[in-house]
């Protein structure tokens, strides 16, 4: 006996067919999906290496100040190796928040090539009213404090980073 042959729906291109646009969604999910973790990977990398290169600056200039001890008078100028500036007034704005500060220094670029960074700072010299060892009732107050505002701008696609620290010598 001679069959005939059965017709035939095309049910299978249409079963492959959908398999392959689900696959397709799928990929074009993890391709972005990549993209992204990628992106947030060097953003926390750009931060870590400014976080990074701002702290080391903090340090260096808390260095110079043991050693220099600058004094200013009035206004910001560089005094010995240090940009230092005279205690602010309370009233006024926070020199890191004005926009119109310009006494901003530079200081040791860190890092080489693309990944060189220099960071800005400037010293603020508080007085020298100051308690040297707390508690300690025959303390004469006359110990120095200073505030180190230390920033690395955010230019070129990097991490925008800024720190201060309060230093205290005798």
């Amino acid at each position: 006996m001679i069959s005939k042959p059965s017709k035939q729906s095309g049910v299978t291109l249409v079963i492959s067919l959908i398999l392959l646009l689900v696959m397709t969604i799928f990929g074009m999910t993890a391709i972005r999906l990549v993209n992204s973790e990628e992106r947030m990977a060097a953003n926390t990398y750009d931060r870590s290496l400014a976080f990074q290169a701002t702290e080391s600056t903090l340090k260096a200039i808390e260095d110079l100040i043991e050693s220099e001890k600058p004094q200013p008078t009035s206004g910001c100028a560089t005094v010995g190796s240090l940009m230092t500036c005279a205690a602010p007034a309370s009233s006024s704005t926070p020199r890191w928040t004005d926009t119109t500060f310009t006494s901003w220094s530079n200081a040791t670029t860190v890092g080489s090539g693309t990944l060189a960074i220099t960071p800005k700072y400037f010293v603020e010299y508080l007085g020298d009213t100051y308690t040297c060892r707390p508690g300690d009732p025959s303390d004469p107050n006359n110990c120095k404090r200073y505030r180190i505002t230390a920033k690395v701008d955010g230019g070129g696609g990097r991490a925008a980073v800024m720190l201060q620290s309060m230093y205290a010598t005798d």
